[in-house]
């Protein structure tokens, strides 16, 4: 058995609406984006800052549906600031490859289109 990396789900150019330094370190995002890309609640993600070019590693806080809440809590606070722009990525392993689940929002994180 051959286990490739796949990229799983893609939320391209959610703005970032709260920064908490202080609370248990995660990412809080609006369930409805969730469900689109098939993200759960635990869930690892890549979240890459499209401003500033950091980078960092995270799991996944449901958000309250329509709100439009992108949330980075914890010491990745410190790696954004409200407004920035994030692509936040999942991955899975699969002997086979998958079809993504991907999607662009708007600048209040509402669904625009698939990608």
């Amino acid at each position: 058995m051959r286990l490739l990396t796949f990229l799983k789900s893609k939320i391209h150019h959610a703005r970032v609406t709260d920064a908490n330094v202080n609370y248990e370190g995660s990412i809080t995002i609006d369930r409805e984006l969730m469900e689109r890309v098939g993200l759960l609640p635990g869930e690892l993600v890549h979240v890459w800052d499209v401003e500033n070019g950091e980078r960092f590693e995270t799991y996944v806080m449901e958000g309250e549906a329509g709100k439009g809440e992108i949330v980075v809590n914890g010491a990745a606070a410190h790696r954004v600031r409200v407004g920035d722009r994030v692509i936040i990525v999942a991955f899975c392993l699969s002997e086979e490859p998958i079809k993504a689940r991907a999607i662009l929002v708007d600048a209040q994180n509402r669904y625009l289109h698939d990608l």
